[in-house]
């Protein structure tokens, strides 16, 4: 196995992991509150772009860290579960982005004036009910899994593998939901940007 590449403090790894929790939860949830108005040389959708490419990405990852530590290739399962961390982390940040530049988008208003109407509705049917499931389930697991996927990195940069193996079985598949969804949530929803 693995040195530890951490010094074991779970006082301070629970905190500094609920602080940092708390404050993402926080700030993404109150993101559609907001807008910032700004002219940019560019689209501002580029960032939905951005993300649903880094969910991708993260996707793989997280099967090729799988078949990686199968394989008992540790270290190279710790590289690529870093990376995915770090694409995690800059997701976040392009999702913050689009979400302050761009405003809301809602599904099945073709004409952009921010209202479905009962015709839009006609229009994609069923549809909106399964991406209204999907951006649900998505978004609660997203946000819902974060203290968990840090975790089950500390256990693993301690040293601690038993804890972060039974950790790591639970929250894998929650954690590869939410980056396989992210990207179809993105293909589902991006024809209706202004």
């Amino acid at each position: 196995m693995l040195a530890p590449v951490i010094k074991k403090n779970d006082k301070q790894a629970k905190l500094l992991i609920g602080i940092f929790s708390v404050v993402v939860l926080v700030a993404v949830s109150f993101l559609s509150k907001f807008t910032i108005t700004v002219e940019l040389p560019f689209d501002k959708h580029i960032f939905a772009l951005l993300n649903a490419l880094l969910n991708t990405a993260v996707a793989f990852l997280l099967v090729a860290a799988l078949v990686a530590v199968k394989q008992k290739k540790y270290t190279v399962h710790k590289n690529i579960m870093l990376t995915a961390l770090v694409l995690s982390i800059l997701f976040l940040v392009s999702y913050i982005a689009h979400h302050l530049l761009a405003g809301e988008t809602k599904f099945g208003d073709t004409d952009h004036d921010g209202i479905v109407s009962i015709a839009e509705q006609a229009v994609v049917g069923n549809l909106r009910a399964f991406y209204f499931i999907l951006l649900f389930t998505h978004i609660i697991l997203a946000a819902t899994s974060l203290p968990f996927i840090l975790f089950t990195a500390y256990r693993g940069l301690t040293s601690e593998f038993e804890d972060h193996k039974k950790i790591a079985r639970r929250i894998w598949p929650i954690w590869f939901y939410v980056a396989v969804t992210g990207p179809l949530v993105y293909l589902m929803i991006s024809p209706y940007y202004s």
